[in-house]
């Protein structure tokens, strides 16, 4: 098959988050098949800069054009990924593949993209990753883009892709047939985790002292991260329990959030305890999963959490919000802990049980490169996008 792969920001623009990954991933897995990858995207390379345009880039023998963004204020501001030369080069170029792939939900790409597609009959898919929700910034706009584009364009979808049953529930809400959704859990690439660095990497780098332990916040710096919940739950754990050897990392770029996090850390005196390390490559993510205690990723409105089972398969134990999907992966797995959210003294007291207990931290670790290594295998899982694929386009025949 001849697919087509359409989304705002790819490999390595991973400052955008879990989807780069995932697309990049799926492509890869899909060109081992034998099937012919293009991918639409854009030159963003994160919130503030730009990748090379080159006419001739192919990664892994998929074929990537990166269309140049109108502007980078609105991609920081606004998240609006706008290209104008992708309407005119999609416009040749659409009618030559057998299916297409469309990553993220409220984006100018898809909006290009499903005009085309309907225009010469091409099926499409559309995977929202987590996405459909108004929530956040902007929630008006998101309405208005839902009322112009946004109905139509999951109407019109063949099928769509959901993370969990939660996210098939969201699709649900926005008037998708139950029959048109098929769960599709993410995975990781494990030869990426088959060894692991020695413990100790991380902190030479970054200067902490061996004797410390660390818990990792990894992703972006959103307000929707629940990054102020981990850091209520840390103030607490060094102030009551007078816990002092633990050192907070917040490791990813900021996405508007950044000085908020800081401010709030200065109301409670936590600066001088806490490491802000920006984004940080694919190695020194793994080296800090590796010396992390524990890893925390708390959003209440995470539809899966990559960040989890990355951490799950470097032998590191994980706290999730309750309320979200992935708590109960955590927890058929036994690689961790769910909390509800907000619930500060809870989280504290997990953190300070994680930390004091090296069997436990040890047992939980055991646990979650097992559960991970058993069940999330990118080449197993991109088997279930090639029945898709092979579905939709057979319903067309």
């Amino acid at each position: 098959m001849k697919i087509l792969q359409v989304i705002p920001y790819f490999h390595p623009a991973y400052a955008f988050g879990g989807p780069v990954k995932v697309a990049y991933q799926i492509s890869r897995e899909l060109i081992k098949r034998g099937h012919k990858v293009v991918v639409y995207t854009t030159d963003a390379k994160d919130f503030g800069s730009r990748l090379e345009i080159d006419s001739n880039n192919t990664i892994e023998g998929m074929k990537v054009h990166r269309f140049r963004n109108l502007s980078l204020t609105l991609v920081k501001k606004l998240k609006l990924f706008i290209t104008p030369q992708l309407a005119l080069f999609a416009r040749e170029e659409v009618k030559k593949f057998d299916i297409i792939h469309l990553h993220e939900y409220r984006t100018f790409q898809n909006i290009v993209i499903h005009y085309y597609a309907r225009k010469y009959d091409v099926p499409y898919i559309l995977q929202a990753h987590g996405s459909i929700p108004r929530i956040g910034a902007w929630q008006k706009l998101k309405w208005v883009y839902d009322i112009l584009f946004g109905y139509r364009l999951l109407r019109d979808a063949t099928r769509v892709i959901a993370l969990t049953l939660t996210e098939a529930e969201q699709y649900m809400s926005m008037g998708v047939p139950k029959e048109k959704i098929t769960i599709i859990p993410n995975g990781i690439d494990l030869s990426e985790y088959a060894e692991l660095p020695p413990k100790g990497s991380f902190k030479k780098k970054f200067n902490i002292p061996e004797d410390r332990k660390l818990i990792l916040y990894l992703g972006r710096i959103h307000k929707t991260k629940g990054i102020d919940f981990l850091v209520k739950a840390y103030a607490h754990l060094i102030k009551e329990t007078n816990f002092k050897d633990a050192v907070l990392v917040i490791a990813g770029p900021d996405d508007g959030y950044l000085s908020e996090v800081k401010s709030l850390m200065h109301d409670l005196s936590v600066s001088n305890y806490v490491l802000f390390t920006g984004l940080l490559s694919e190695k020194d993510k793994i080296k800090a999963y590796t010396d992390a205690s524990i890893v925390a990723y708390l959003g209440p409105f995470e539809p899966y959490g990559l960040v989890s089972l990355e951490a799950a398969a470097c032998e590191t134990p994980v706290i999730v919000a309750q309320v979200t999907p992935m708590a109960e992966i955590v927890n058929r797995g036994k690689f961790g802990f769910s909390v509800k959210y907000g619930d500060v003294i809870s989280l504290a007291s997990m953190l300070h049980r994680v930390l004091s207990d090296k069997e436990l931290t040890e047992n939980l670790g055991r646990n979650g490169r097992r559960y991970v290594f058993n069940n999330f295998d990118w080449s197993k899982i991109t088997e279930k996008y090639e029945q898709v694929y092979k579905e939709v386009t057979n319903d067309k025949r």
